[in-house]
């Protein structure tokens, strides 16, 4: 279950604080550079229950990474946290100090990165790389236990023992990737965010990997934030959708409803420029360009772009509220009243 917080206060009461393992509380991000300030994340909220899948889509340049590295505090200068919370099983990870959020990633909550070549230190066989991951939390086992554990980790990712003692470049992309998920599984974590694990990888490997990604999230029962872009994947993938745009959830849903009945612009047209087996039409694309985060428009950060723009669009910031059960928009068009 998901909701959103903008500026109105707006919260789904129906799932209780205790059904929650992730809840995220007007998260705000920036990237601070010499011609002022790029609000990447600008009051982002949403839960997520145990053995949930959540979909966080949207373009290029949307505030999707910038919210999953923020989760586990990643994120560099110039950018900055400047607000909100992330509450992991109630405690607030935003607060904890550098050591205690250094044994909570992994343990409680782990990141299988975009790019895994790029995550993989190209000069460490995988098996001392995940040893490395385990004993940077203090666990202090014998070698040979940690062997066995990280050997049956990697089968459970279907991959041969013997890549323990392979080099990053002598495995395949797919290969690569499905190491990256067995570190991310490692300490057996509560959640795990999924930064386009599949944006290298052919057709056919995308599936393996994601067929992969979900039968080791069912064996653990934990709950998994997938990013993209990739509305198809994420229609087979995810159980909700939140839809970004310029940094803000703008609309948040069961992934079949969404689908079925798009309500905001914007996601309309996501899905509306998806090719379809059923007629043969021109490819459509979202006109006009994304908005910049430095001098952003005013109003609804969409309005520029948007074919249903009001005149009160470029004055007015729409809240993103609840208009009918899980079902959450931020869109003049509704004003609540919608059935």
């Amino acid at each position: 279950m998901v909701a959103e917080t903008q500026t109105n206060g707006t919260e789904d009461k129906s799932v209780a604080l205790s059904d929650r393992v992730l809840d995220v509380r007007d998260l705000r991000v920036s990237y601070h550079t010499p011609r002022g300030a790029v609000r990447a994340v600008n009051g982002v909220s949403f839960f997520l229950k145990p053995g949930e899948r959540l979909g966080i889509v949207g373009e290029s340049g949307s505030g999707k990474s910038t919210t999953a590295l923020s989760l586990m505090r990643l994120i560099h200068s110039p950018a900055v946290i400047e607000g909100g919370q992330v509450l992991l099983n109630g405690k607030d990870l935003l607060h904890l100090s550098e050591e205690e959020m250094r044994r909570t990633r992994f343990a409680d909550i782990a990141l299988i990165p975009q790019g895994a070549m790029n995550s993989l230190n190209p000069v460490m066989k995988v098996g001392e790389q995940l040893r490395d991951t385990i004993r940077a939390h203090m666990i202090t086992e014998p070698k040979s236990a940690l062997n066995a554990h990280i050997q049956a980790v990697l089968e459970s990712v279907d991959l041969h023992v013997d890549v323990m003692e392979a080099f990053p470049h002598e495995l395949s992309g797919g290969m690569k990737q499905r190491v990256c998920i067995a570190m991310s599984i490692l300490l057996s974590p509560k959640v795990i965010i999924a930064d386009e694990p599949t944006s290298a990888l052919d057709v056919v490997v995308q599936l393996q990997v994601m067929e992969t990604l979900g039968r080791v999230q069912n064996e653990l029962g934990a709950s998994v934030i997938l990013v993209g872009h990739d509305m198809g994947l994420m229609a087979q993938f995810v159980n909700r959708i939140g839809v970004m745009y310029g940094g803000k959830l703008v609309e948040v849903g069961p992934v079949r409803d969404i689908f079925k009945d798009p309500l905001h612009p914007y996601t309309q047209l996501l899905i509306g420029s998806l090719p379809t087996l059923e007629s043969k039409e021109m490819f459509k694309g979202i006109p006009g360009l994304t908005p910049s985060l430095l001098a952003p428009p005013p109003g609804c950060m969409f309005h520029p772009r948007c074919p249903q723009a009001m005149a009160h669009c470029s004055d007015e910031i729409p809240n993103l509220i609840e208009i009918k059960p899980e079902r959450w928009v931020s869109c003049h068009l509704y004003n609540g009243n919608h059935a």
